[in-house]
């Protein structure tokens, strides 16, 4: 059994959150220079690569899966949360886009409650309405501010909150490691042809013709992802995910900063006032979430992992 250090997968989940931050604010950044798309199957590429090196190096885990189907229906799921990510903050600020999308947990207790008749008590039933009313003080419809580019993040909580129903059933029958390389693998193997489809790599202004800085770009992109979610599964066998989860959304605040530092943006007040209540009514359901996934294990749907990739 795994030693328990809450204070090293504390730590751990800070630095996911710091890399995927990262990683959107330089998706965001290089979109301006690079199709998007080849963003996205460069970061899938790159995990593929270098999860597969991981496996045969490693002595505990391999390359053979039990579950083949769930793997290509998670590695779907979370190819399409990516998708709308990638798409998404290159239309919304990060920040912003980012509390959005972390209304994942809340979208999971809608899930359980309406497609496998799960019993959801009045106290997470008012969360979901005040991290929805987060959500409606940051979009603020009728503003202007955004306007459609706020299906992108609320799409993607879907698509992830459907990624997190179907992983808690099924993660504990596989390797985690094994798992983060067919994740990897299938997003590269569905990009691959459609990159070439659009033409995305042999036209003007994409990967042949870019200068080192955006093809260096691209790699990081890659190492944030993979790494990130590297920390995250660290850190939930190093702690408690009920202890954990609070400091997920540290995300919303680092990717605030970090896109202070880039673009020199700051959400206004009440951007802020919409950021903290979805980031504490999310931590309050996840928590609650996974109080219940203790309590009754073989039923529970509600996965530990928060953050997309």
């Amino acid at each position: 059994m795994t030693r328990q250090r809450p204070a090293r997968g504390i730590a751990l989940i800070a630095l996911a959150a710091l890399c995927f931050a990262t990683m959107d604010t330089t998706i965001k950044y290089l979109g301006a220079f690079l199709p998007v798309l080849l963003i996205l199957w460069a970061r899938y590429a790159f995990q593929a690569v270098s999860m597969g090196i991981w496996l045969l190096r490693s002595k505990t885990a391999g390359f053979r899966t039990a579950h083949p189907r769930f793997q290509l229906a998670r590695g779907a799921l979370l190819l399409a949360t990516s998708a709308l990510s990638f798409f998404g903050v290159q239309q919304m600020p990060v920040a912003e886009f980012t509390a959005i999308n972390m209304l994942t947990p809340v979208v999971v207790t809608l899930l359980a409650a309406w497609v496998l008749h799960e019993r959801v008590s009045t106290l997470r039933w008012a969360l979901v309405c005040a991290a929805f009313a987060g959500a409606i003080i940051v979009i603020r419809p009728g503003s202007g501010l955004f306007g459609w580019a706020v299906l992108f993040p609320l799409a993607g909580a879907l698509t992830y909150a459907s990624f997190q129903v179907l992983t808690s059933k099924l993660s504990a029958l596989e390797s985690p490691y094994t798992t983060h390389f067919y994740t990897g693998l299938t997003g590269a193997l569905v990009l691959t042809p459609v990159l070439f489809l659009f033409s995305a790599i042999d036209t003007d202004g994409t990967l042949l013709a870019a200068p080192p800085q955006q093809l260096v770009l691209l790699l990081v992109i890659g190492a944030l992802g993979t790494v990130g979610h590297l920390f995250l599964i660290l850190a939930l066998g190093l702690a408690p995910t009920a202890t954990l989860m609070p400091f997920i959304y540290l995300q919303i605040g680092v990717a605030a900063a970090v896109s202070w530092a880039v673009f020199r943006y700051v959400p206004d007040g009440w951007a802020w006032v919409g950021m903290g209540v979805i980031a504490v009514c999310g931590a309050a359901s996840a928590w609650l979430n996974m109080r219940k996934t203790a309590a009754h294990p073989a039923t529970s749907t509600v996965a530990a992992d928060t953050i997309a990739d």
